[in-house]
Protein backbone atom coordinates (compact mmCIF):
# COMPACT_ATOMS: atom_id res chain seq x y z
CA UNK A 1 0.00 0.00 0.00
CA UNK A 2 1.55 3.26 -1.07
CA UNK A 3 1.79 6.32 1.17
CA UNK A 4 -0.38 9.30 0.33
CA UNK A 5 1.60 12.46 -0.29
CA UNK A 6 -0.05 14.34 2.55
CA UNK A 7 1.00 11.82 5.20
CA UNK A 8 4.66 11.34 6.12
CA UNK A 9 6.08 7.85 6.30
CA UNK A 10 5.55 6.43 9.78
CA UNK A 11 8.74 4.79 11.04
CA UNK A 12 7.69 4.40 14.70
CA UNK A 13 4.94 1.83 15.12
CA UNK A 14 2.76 1.21 18.15
CA UNK A 15 2.94 -2.56 17.82
CA UNK A 16 5.35 -5.42 17.27
CA UNK A 17 4.09 -8.31 15.18
CA UNK A 18 4.58 -11.44 17.26
CA UNK A 19 5.32 -14.74 15.58
CA UNK A 20 2.82 -17.04 17.24
CA UNK A 21 1.44 -20.32 16.01
CA UNK A 22 -2.27 -20.46 15.36
CA UNK A 23 -4.31 -23.09 17.15
CA UNK A 24 -6.40 -25.57 15.22
CA UNK A 25 -9.53 -23.58 16.10
CA UNK A 26 -8.00 -20.31 14.92
CA UNK A 27 -6.81 -21.89 11.69
CA UNK A 28 -10.23 -23.41 11.11
CA UNK A 29 -11.88 -20.04 11.79
CA UNK A 30 -9.62 -18.38 9.22
CA UNK A 31 -10.14 -21.09 6.63
CA UNK A 32 -13.93 -21.27 7.03
CA UNK A 33 -14.89 -17.64 7.54
CA UNK A 34 -12.25 -15.37 6.02
CA UNK A 35 -14.06 -15.55 2.69
CA UNK A 36 -17.25 -14.39 4.42
CA UNK A 37 -15.99 -11.78 6.89
CA UNK A 38 -12.41 -11.00 5.87
CA UNK A 39 -11.48 -7.86 3.95
CA UNK A 40 -8.28 -6.91 2.16
CA UNK A 41 -6.92 -3.33 2.60
CA UNK A 42 -6.43 -2.81 -1.11
CA UNK A 43 -9.14 -0.26 -1.93
CA UNK A 44 -11.36 2.39 -0.37
CA UNK A 45 -14.00 0.60 1.71
CA UNK A 46 -17.61 1.00 0.59
CA UNK A 47 -19.45 0.13 3.79
CA UNK A 48 -22.92 0.07 2.22
CA UNK A 49 -21.75 -2.54 -0.26
CA UNK A 50 -19.71 -4.47 2.30
CA UNK A 51 -22.51 -4.79 4.86
CA UNK A 52 -25.49 -4.56 2.53
CA UNK A 53 -27.10 -1.74 4.50
CA UNK A 54 -26.59 1.85 5.65
CA UNK A 55 -26.35 1.14 9.40
CA UNK A 56 -23.73 3.09 11.41
CA UNK A 57 -20.22 1.62 11.37
CA UNK A 58 -18.13 1.05 14.50
CA UNK A 59 -14.38 0.48 14.12
CA UNK A 60 -12.40 -1.36 16.78
CA UNK A 61 -8.62 -1.01 16.58
CA UNK A 62 -6.55 -3.87 17.97
CA UNK A 63 -9.25 -6.27 19.10
CA UNK A 64 -6.89 -8.93 20.45
CA UNK A 65 -8.77 -12.24 20.43
CA UNK A 66 -11.95 -10.41 19.52
CA UNK A 67 -14.38 -11.78 22.07
CA UNK A 68 -15.78 -8.40 23.05
CA UNK A 69 -16.32 -7.30 19.43
CA UNK A 70 -18.27 -10.45 18.69
CA UNK A 71 -20.37 -9.88 21.81
CA UNK A 72 -21.09 -6.27 20.85
CA UNK A 73 -21.97 -7.18 17.27
CA UNK A 74 -24.30 -9.94 18.42
CA UNK A 75 -25.97 -7.62 20.96
CA UNK A 76 -26.66 -4.83 18.44
CA UNK A 77 -27.52 -6.01 14.92
CA UNK A 78 -28.42 -2.42 13.98
CA UNK A 79 -24.74 -1.48 14.02
CA UNK A 80 -22.03 -2.67 11.66
CA UNK A 81 -18.69 -3.57 13.24
CA UNK A 82 -15.28 -3.41 11.58
CA UNK A 83 -12.34 -4.91 13.45
CA UNK A 84 -8.66 -4.51 12.61
CA UNK A 85 -5.82 -6.49 14.19
CA UNK A 86 -2.24 -7.20 13.11
CA UNK A 87 -1.91 -10.61 14.80
CA UNK A 88 -3.18 -13.55 12.75
CA UNK A 89 -4.14 -15.73 15.76
CA UNK A 90 -6.48 -12.99 16.98
CA UNK A 91 -8.05 -12.71 13.54
CA UNK A 92 -8.51 -16.46 13.38
CA UNK A 93 -10.08 -16.44 16.83
CA UNK A 94 -12.59 -13.70 16.06
CA UNK A 95 -13.57 -15.35 12.78
CA UNK A 96 -14.16 -18.65 14.56
CA UNK A 97 -16.20 -17.03 17.35
CA UNK A 98 -18.30 -14.88 14.99
CA UNK A 99 -18.95 -17.85 12.73
CA UNK A 100 -20.05 -20.05 15.61
CA UNK A 101 -22.36 -17.30 16.91
CA UNK A 102 -23.85 -16.62 13.50
CA UNK A 103 -22.81 -12.95 13.59
CA UNK A 104 -23.40 -11.27 10.22
CA UNK A 105 -22.68 -7.58 11.01
CA UNK A 106 -18.92 -7.94 11.50
CA UNK A 107 -16.03 -7.64 9.06
CA UNK A 108 -12.34 -8.12 9.87
CA UNK A 109 -9.00 -6.94 8.51
CA UNK A 110 -5.50 -8.13 9.35
CA UNK A 111 -3.31 -5.07 8.84
CA UNK A 112 -1.91 -1.87 10.37
CA UNK A 113 -4.86 0.23 11.52
CA UNK A 114 -3.12 3.54 10.83
CA UNK A 115 -2.39 2.63 7.24
CA UNK A 116 -5.93 1.32 6.86
CA UNK A 117 -7.35 4.62 8.10
CA UNK A 118 -5.13 6.66 5.81
CA UNK A 119 -5.74 4.68 2.67
CA UNK A 120 -9.05 2.82 2.87
CA UNK A 121 -11.52 4.40 5.32
CA UNK A 122 -13.60 7.24 3.84
CA UNK A 123 -13.75 10.53 5.73
CA UNK A 124 -16.74 11.03 8.05
CA UNK A 125 -17.81 7.39 7.64
CA UNK A 126 -17.52 6.03 11.21
CA UNK A 127 -19.99 6.53 14.05
CA UNK A 128 -17.64 5.25 16.77
CA UNK A 129 -13.99 4.25 17.06
CA UNK A 130 -12.98 1.92 19.89
CA UNK A 131 -9.47 1.53 21.26
CA UNK A 132 -9.51 -0.81 24.24
CA UNK A 133 -6.44 -1.65 26.32
CA UNK A 134 -3.74 -0.71 23.80
CA UNK A 135 -0.14 -1.48 24.70
CA UNK A 136 0.85 1.19 27.27
CA UNK A 137 4.56 0.91 26.46
CA UNK A 138 5.47 1.38 30.13
CA UNK A 139 9.12 2.41 29.79
CA UNK A 140 9.76 6.11 29.26
CA UNK A 141 11.97 5.49 26.26
CA UNK A 142 9.08 3.64 24.61
CA UNK A 143 6.40 6.29 25.19
CA UNK A 144 6.87 7.46 21.60
CA UNK A 145 5.39 4.12 20.53
CA UNK A 146 2.05 4.76 22.22
CA UNK A 147 -0.64 4.84 19.60
CA UNK A 148 -2.52 7.70 21.25
CA UNK A 149 -0.65 10.74 19.95
CA UNK A 150 -1.99 13.98 18.51
CA UNK A 151 -1.47 13.06 14.81
CA UNK A 152 -3.30 9.77 15.39
CA UNK A 153 -6.35 11.25 17.11
CA UNK A 154 -6.47 13.98 14.45
CA UNK A 155 -6.56 11.26 11.79
CA UNK A 156 -9.42 9.57 13.66
CA UNK A 157 -11.33 12.86 13.70
CA UNK A 158 -11.20 12.93 9.90
CA UNK A 159 -12.81 9.50 9.76
CA UNK A 160 -15.52 10.10 12.38
CA UNK A 161 -18.81 11.58 11.32
CA UNK A 162 -19.88 14.77 13.14
CA UNK A 163 -20.74 13.92 16.76
CA UNK A 164 -19.07 10.52 16.34
CA UNK A 165 -17.43 9.00 19.43
CA UNK A 166 -13.81 8.05 20.11
CA UNK A 167 -13.82 5.61 23.05
CA UNK A 168 -10.61 4.55 24.77
CA UNK A 169 -10.13 2.25 27.76
CA UNK A 170 -6.97 1.30 29.65
CA UNK A 171 -6.02 -0.44 32.88
CA UNK A 172 -2.80 1.58 33.20
CA UNK A 173 -3.32 4.90 34.98
CA UNK A 174 -0.25 6.68 33.55
CA UNK A 175 -1.51 5.85 30.08
CA UNK A 176 -4.99 7.12 30.97
CA UNK A 177 -3.37 10.40 32.05
CA UNK A 178 -1.39 10.49 28.80
CA UNK A 179 -4.58 9.91 26.79
CA UNK A 180 -6.31 12.73 28.65
CA UNK A 181 -3.45 15.14 27.99
CA UNK A 182 -3.36 14.31 24.28
CA UNK A 183 -7.12 14.72 23.93
CA UNK A 184 -6.99 18.07 25.71
CA UNK A 185 -4.86 19.29 22.79
CA UNK A 186 -7.15 17.83 20.12
CA UNK A 187 -9.42 20.73 19.19
CA UNK A 188 -11.68 18.52 17.06
CA UNK A 189 -13.16 16.83 20.14
CA UNK A 190 -15.13 17.54 23.29
CA UNK A 191 -15.10 15.31 26.37
CA UNK A 192 -18.33 13.37 26.88
CA UNK A 193 -17.80 13.60 30.64
CA UNK A 194 -18.78 16.81 32.42
CA UNK A 195 -17.23 15.76 35.73
CA UNK A 196 -13.60 15.14 34.80
CA UNK A 197 -11.48 13.46 32.16
CA UNK A 198 -12.89 9.96 32.67
CA UNK A 199 -16.32 8.48 31.95
CA UNK A 200 -18.26 5.58 33.42
CA UNK A 201 -17.96 2.39 31.41
CA UNK A 202 -20.79 2.38 28.85
CA UNK A 203 -23.09 -0.61 28.94
CA UNK A 204 -22.16 -1.53 25.37
CA UNK A 205 -18.53 -2.27 26.29
CA UNK A 206 -18.23 -5.80 27.69
CA UNK A 207 -15.71 -6.46 30.43
CA UNK A 208 -12.64 -8.06 28.84
CA UNK A 209 -9.91 -10.34 30.12
CA UNK A 210 -7.62 -7.30 30.18
CA UNK A 211 -10.05 -5.54 32.47
CA UNK A 212 -10.23 -8.56 34.77
CA UNK A 213 -6.43 -8.75 34.75
CA UNK A 214 -6.14 -5.10 35.68
CA UNK A 215 -8.57 -5.44 38.55
CA UNK A 216 -6.79 -8.58 39.74
CA UNK A 217 -3.49 -6.69 39.80
CA UNK A 218 -5.05 -3.85 41.76
CA UNK A 219 -5.28 -1.48 38.82
CA UNK A 220 -8.28 0.62 38.03
CA UNK A 221 -9.85 0.74 34.60
CA UNK A 222 -10.34 4.10 32.92
CA UNK A 223 -12.77 4.83 30.09
CA UNK A 224 -12.33 8.02 28.09
CA UNK A 225 -15.05 9.07 25.66
CA UNK A 226 -14.73 12.04 23.35
CA UNK A 227 -17.20 13.39 20.82
CA UNK A 228 -16.14 14.88 17.53
CA UNK A 229 -17.30 18.45 17.35
CA UNK A 230 -20.21 18.93 14.91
Amino acid sequence: MSEQNNYPRRDIRSFVVRSGRMTLGQTRGWDEYWGVMGLEPDAVLDFETIFGNTNPVVLEIGFGMGGSVVEMAKADPNLNFLGVEVHRPGVGAILAAAGEEGVSNLRVLCCDAVELLKQCVPDQSLSRIQLYFPDPWHKTRHHKRRIVQLPFVSLLAEKLMPSGIFHMATDWEPYAEHMSKVMALAEQYENCSSSGPYSDKPDYRPATKFEARGIRLGHGVWDLLYRKMP
